[in-house]
């Protein structure tokens, strides 16, 4: 069961994935390797091992958005290394209004009743 847990967590926290790196890019222009230490933070839950995504999954995340217009890739060079920044586009900010619009209006009230009902613990009773 203990597994089953763990594959239940890890597959929310995966389910984010896009969403989390498009709103990350919203608040700053970023690169990926900053990109993958935020969601090293992010993954970091006390208790479980969850591996956080590593290039081989944020990349391809970077080139999808970027493909479909909601980011674009700049390249600079960083000292002698050339790195690619990632800014928000128009369209990627009104993609991010859009997912805060869902959030506030429906997946927030679902949220507000899951943490009520965690308060209450076991059979409705508060803890």
């Amino acid at each position: 069961m203990k597994d089953y847990n763990n594959h239940i967590i890890k597959s929310f926290m995966r389910g984010f994935g896009k969403t989390m790196i498009l709103l990350m890019i919203n608040k700053e222009r970023t690169h990926g390797y900053e990109i993958m230490k935020k969601l090293h933070r992010f993954y970091s839950i006390k208790g479980h091992r969850i591996k956080p995504p590593g290039p081989s999954i944020i990349y391809p995340i970077l080139h999808d958005l970027e493909k479909r217009g909601l980011i674009k890739g700049e390249w600079e060079l960083k000292g002698e290394k050339r790195v690619k920044y990632y800014k928000i586009t128009p369209q990627g900010e009104e993609t991010v209004k859009k997912i805060k619009h869902i959030m506030k209006d429906h997946i927030m009230k679902i949220w507000e009743e899951f943490w009520e009902d965690s308060a209450k613990g076991e059979k409705g009773v508060y803890r």
